[in-house]
């Protein structure tokens, strides 16, 4: 599973040949064996992909540092900068949905990128579904998959509407699985901190330079993100170091030292006393515990 790389590689989105949206595709496997091209390599993709398994053996995948075993009629799902890594191939029965962002940015796609599931606060991936579920999800990737194949002026449109249907359902679903009910104005302002911080840890440290990003005081910003999550603003922006620290450590043979500069360390040590500090062990120290238990 482990391999010898410089930097876990980021995939881009790559459109269907067959299709004129450079947006989004859609993937139907009846089955069919997937692609082995990056079978046990940890990669990052540039898009969301959304995918219901109807059928897939017990296949195990990896995303971020978490394995899930594929459960049928279910629902996988992540978004971009995620590590994948793809451990088993066998045959499988599923339909995946892959968009970019700059789909999301397209006006009549702005809903769907307020939605829970794209947001995902709990950093969930599965879904689970009731029968019920199964029939809805059924019948609308039916109708995605009917309009995807018939590019045209109105192929957009209509793909969204779709997709923006089944992304709403999933999202109650969601917010009843994960328990996340309200999504009102302090827990927007919470997620849009966290959306900064995703794109900014590795060079902006500082709580008060979030605040600026939000146009709100460094004061306000830390007492809603308390209030909302139970821990302290700079706590968040620790965390995030700590996971794309232990991403590296997982899914790469970076030196702690090439993987202490890739997160903004200049110095090795202090990268290392950091880790310690947050996790309560030495990079090295998680490095081979983590590679012991799974390898």
């Amino acid at each position: 599973m482990f391999n010898n790389i410089a930097q876990v590689p980021a995939y881009p989105f790559e459109p269907d040949e067959r299709n004129t949206s450079k947006y989004f595709r859609v993937y139907n496997f009846e089955g069919n064996l997937p692609d082995q091209s990056d079978l046990l390599i940890p990669h990052r993709k540039e898009n969301y992909l959304l995918v219901f398994v109807k059928r897939a053996g017990g296949i195990r995948h990896w995303i971020d540092t978490t394995a899930y075993i594929l459960k049928d009629d279910t629902i996988y799902f992540t978004g971009p900068g995620q590590v994948v890594v793809k451990e088993e191939f066998k045959q499988v029965w599923s339909t995946g949905i892959a968009f970019t962002p700059e789909f999301l940015s397209v006006q009549e796609n702005i809903a769907i990128s307020s939605l829970p599931i794209i947001h995902n606060p709990a950093n969930a991936h599965e879904l689970i579904l009731n029968e019920a579920d199964v029939r809805v999800v059924e019948d609308l990737i039916a109708k995605i998959n009917v309009e995807y194949q018939q590019p045209g002026e109105w192929q957009h449109r209509m793909f969204s509407a779709y997709l923006n249907t089944l992304l709403t359902y999933l999202s109650r679903l969601y917010t009843e699985q994960f328990n996340e009910k309200n999504f009102l104005t302090d827990k927007l302002l919470l997620k849009n901190f966290q959306g900064k911080v995703n794109e900014h840890f590795r060079e902006v440290r500082e709580v008060g330079d979030y605040a600026a990003m939000l146009n709100i005081s460094p004061g306000h910003l830390s007492e809603v993100v308390k209030m909302q999550s139970g821990k302290p603003a700079i706590k968040h922006i620790h965390e995030r170091l700590v996971l794309e620290a232990r991403r590296l450590l997982f899914h790469t043979s970076n030196s702690l030292k090439e993987i202490g500069f890739d997160l903004g360390f200049s110095d090795a040590s202090y990268f290392n006393r950091f880790f310690k500090r947050e996790t309560g062990v030495t990079p090295a120290e998680y490095r081979a515990y983590i590679r012991e238990m799974y390898h």
